[in-house]
């Protein structure tokens, strides 16, 4: 399978501002990986949540502060991350440029909840 990124629709998210998800290799297409490419507009954010599965990130452009449960720092071009299943974690826009991220997940029942900020100490 090859496919052009320019050919994949970009699917604006319910929770944040200004944050939008491309599907590159869909859960249908691969057997244990979904591929995911994630945008966050300048002065966008994605609000803190947990998932059920884990999550790999790898930054493509910008810089954002991610939250991730107690932990904050500042993520920028060829990060890696890792996030845990079931932590907190939610990304904040730093300066004048989009912040672009590649997710990949495990092609698992993934539930989504949303954080109260107040639950998470330090924020």
């Amino acid at each position: 399978m090859k496919k052009s990124l320019h050919e994949i629709p970009s699917t604006p998210l319910q929770a944040g501002e200004g944050a939008s998800m491309q599907m590159l290799i869909s859960p249908e297409v691969a057997p244990h990986f979904a591929m995911r490419k994630f945008v966050l507009k300048k002065d966008g954010h994605m609000p803190f949540h947990t998932n059920t599965v884990e999550h790999e990130q790898y930054v493509l452009k910008g810089k954002a502060r991610v939250q991730m449960g107690d932990e904050s720092f500042i993520a920028v071009k060829d990060d890696i991350i890792f996030v845990p299943a079931g932590v907190p974690h939610s990304y904040h826009v730093i300066g004048d440029e989009d912040y672009e991220f590649l997710c990949l997940v495990p092609n698992k029942d993934d539930t989504i909840e949303m954080v109260p900020t107040g639950s998470i100490s330090g924020c």
